[in-house]
């Protein structure tokens, strides 16, 4: 079975002093980049997602220190594809599914859990693969809003933890 770790959307504007600050962006932050070196380990795939907004203004907009990926996320992962996005379903209008040829695990992390995650997570793309939100290494702007997006999402999709994952 191959697998790909997705890190959606750590980019700066979901920390402190960004234009979307989240609940517990850090700790996420630090989970996410221990996640990729087991995955790293493990011979699985890495792809990371970047949103980039089409608005002129605004948070994540194309050249702005906002839309940039994390440095701490972009040392860990090393020279792996890096996929942008314009709206919540990384799969939509971008490459992704050419960068997922002959995976047949998708394990899911990143921001925001109930809208970028979800509609990744849930896209008619990722059809034939199978889905696990990786729960712990995701946020959303308020530890209750990132828990319902989990239990709503475990109707649908299995939901782990990174503990699960690489035991």
């Amino acid at each position: 079975m191959t697998r790909a770790l997705l890190v959606i959307d750590i980019q700066n504007d979901y920390f402190a002093g960004g234009a979307l600050p989240l609940w517990q962006p850090e700790e996420t932050e630090a989970r996410v980049v221990s996640a990729i070196g087991r995955a790293r380990a493990d011979g699985d795939r890495i792809i990371l997602v970047r949103h980039v907004s089409l608005a002129p203004t605004g948070p994540f907009v194309a050249g702005s220190t906002g839309a940039d990926i994390r440095q701490a996320i972009l040392d860990a992962a090393g020279n792996t594809p890096l996929v942008t996005k314009h709206y919540a379903d990384a799969f939509q209008e971008t490459a992704l599914v050419d960068q997922l040829a002959g995976v047949s695990e998708l394990l899911i992390t990143g921001m925001m859990t109930q809208n970028c995650v979800v509609f990744t997570a849930l896209s008619r793309a990722a059809d034939g693969l199978r889905v696990r939100i990786v729960g712990d290494l995701c946020t959303a702007p308020t530890e209750v809003v990132h828990r319902i997006a989990l239990n709503a999402l475990g109707s649908k999709v299995e939901v782990a933890t990174a503990a699960d994952v690489w035991a």
